[in-house]
């Protein structure tokens, strides 16, 4: 089952790095102005939008709750990478340079994925696509909590931490809900 799931895993992380190199050819590094808390914001949003369709079993905007999961990972990744570089004057990252950086914490993404998948049984593949759902959203309401503690923590993980976490529950609810397609919709 392991190797089932990193398949599924990389399927969707190139879904998620092909996104997000095509916007960055069309707007390049634009969101290198922003700060790691407004991105904790862009995430909350998408998350917040996701439970309200799952609540609602509605969307009156034309995208559903994958495109939302895609955006989340895609904006984790943007703020580990924030994180790293730090409010700079270098806006513009080279492409290779942006490359590297996406595929280090997709990569540190992927491991802490197969460790804790090995520790824990693979149990997400039981859960709801609504649980992981609402465990992004209590990572980030970590996360604004700490950032709003200017970073400072007593016992707790850092941002870091909550954001590879808010990935792999990200990645595990795009699985489940692939795997919930009848196979005519794949």
């Amino acid at each position: 089952m392991a190797n089932k799931t990193s398949e599924q895993y990389d399927k969707v992380l190139d879904a998620c790095k092909d996104i997000f190199f095509k916007k960055m050819n069309d707007y390049g590094t634009a969101w290198r102005i922003l700060r790691t808390s407004s991105l904790t914001d862009q995430i909350f949003i998408k998350a917040n939008r996701i439970r309200t369709i799952q609540e609602l079993k509605q969307s009156l905007v034309d995208e559903g709750v994958e495109s939302e999961f895609i955006g989340i990972i895609n904006y984790c990744i943007m703020a580990l990478i924030q994180l790293e570089l730090g409010d700079s004057s270098e806006m513009d990252l080279a492409a290779d340079r942006t490359k590297n950086l996406y595929d280090k914490y997709a990569g540190e993404a992927h491991s802490l994925m197969l460790n804790k998948n090995h520790d824990y049984g693979e149990a997400w593949r039981d859960m709801r696509v609504s649980s992981l759902t609402d465990l992004i959203l209590m990572k980030l309401l970590r996360i604004k909590q700490i950032e709003d503690n200017e970073g400072k923590t007593l016992i707790s993980e850092g941002i870091d931490a909550n954001y590879y976490d808010i990935i792999n529950y990200a990645i595990f609810a795009m699985i489940l809900i692939g795997e919930s397609e009848p196979e005519t919709q794949k």
